[in-house]
């Protein structure tokens, strides 16, 4: 929600203890072909798992194939993108990734991102708690549609339109997809993230990759904020 001159920020957090471990080589091996000797290298094990898409346990996993068919039934019905749509779980820490790019078509999450949730304008709130009320300053549960692009108060943003009875407010009370500074761009897990007034925020980094996703659907797209 666009109010207030900032967003809420966390309470302070035990700092964690890095442990720093050397990169490990990269393997050599020589190769013979056509008479002639190569050497060719071989990727660590640390590099082939940062190449490796985003991945939910098995749990999310079977919640998401539920939601995502029923995202996909609503769509056909509805003429909303049936390529992409976006899931915010709330029942993950707001520390780890829990706003999911979903490719329709692949069945596959493409990309993940920090969200945060609303503050229900208290000091500080470190699990969501969830209202419809025009100014409860909480999270709203239930699908959206993403609407237009536009420049508001936290810069780029793109408006939201309730589709379900629990969020029938949000276009009324301003809640957006925006980008604020206080979302880092990775996960801060056991740490916890700053809190908004009931917008879906997300890092500056992480809100281009949604507005690429949204350049390239033809429809308008699906997010869907559920625990």
């Amino acid at each position: 929600m666009e109010k207030g001159n900032f967003e809420n920020k966390p309470i302070a957090v035990k700092k964690e203890t890095k442990v720093v471990t050397p990169k490990k080589k990269k393997q050599k091996i020589k190769t013979t072909t056509a008479g002639k000797t190569k050497t060719e290298t071989i990727p660590s094990k640390d590099e082939e798992e940062e190449k490796e898409e985003p991945t939910t346990s098995p749990e999310n996993t079977t919640i998401i194939n539920i939601l995502t068919k029923k995202i996909n039934n609503y769509a056909i019905q509805n003429d909303l993108s049936t390529e992409y749509c976006f899931l915010v779980d709330m029942s993950l820490p707001s520390g780890r990734n829990r706003f999911f790019i979903y490719d329709l078509k692949k069945n596959s999450i493409i990309n993940a991102g920090l969200v945060s949730h609303g503050s229900c304008n208290e000091t500080f709130l470190a699990r969501p708690r969830f209202s419809n009320g025009t100014k409860s300053g909480c999270s709203s549960l239930g699908k959206y549609k993403v609407g237009e692009f536009y420049k508001g108060k936290y810069g780029k943003s793109f408006r939201l339109y309730g589709l379900d009875d629990c969020n029938s407010n949000a276009y009324k009370r301003a809640v957006v997809i925006h980008g604020y500074d206080c979302v880092p761009d990775k996960e801060i897990y056991p740490r916890v993230l700053c809190n908004s007034f009931g917008c879906v925020m997300v890092s500056y980094k992480f809100f281009d990759k949604i507005a690429n996703i949204i350049g390239r659907s033809g429809k308008p797209i699906v997010l869907w904020i559920y625990q």
